[in-house]
């Protein structure tokens, strides 16, 4: 268990210091996510909301390992993952052409698996 503990810390000091976005735009994005829920979960209730969340979690969560796996803890490129080597330092430089658009899919599969339940309003 330890070692998961470990690896979620590096993830969420990864998730901290990378300079792949400005520092706002890692806000906005939860912001965003938090009025879609709230948006999402007027017209269609709180069991849709939270089945849309949590199919949302679940199938970034395998695009978020995947890209870790991918990138050796993102040390290396892979697809839209670049990182510059700087003096021995690694930087990681871009990310989102594949990445942003696997966002919306995910978005959009889990609104129809959201629906597949008969709203709870």
């Amino acid at each position: 268990m330890p070692k998961w503990i470990d690896e979620i810390k590096y993830d969420l000091n990864f998730l901290k210091s990378h300079t792949l976005q400005p520092q706002w735009f890692k806000i906005v994005k939860v912001f965003i996510l938090l009025f879609l829920l709230a948006g999402y979960y007027f017209p269609f209730g709180l069991l849709n909301t939270i089945l849309f969340f949590v199919t949302f979690i679940f199938l970034m969560s395998i695009i978020h390992f995947t890209y870790r796996s991918k990138t050796k803890k993102y040390t290396k490129n892979w697809l839209d993952f670049v990182v510059n080597k700087n003096d021995e330092n690694l930087e990681p430089k871009r990310i989102g052409k594949y990445y942003y658009p696997v966002i919306i899919v995910n978005a959009v599969i889990s609104f129809i698996i959201s629906q597949l339940l008969p709203s709870s309003k």
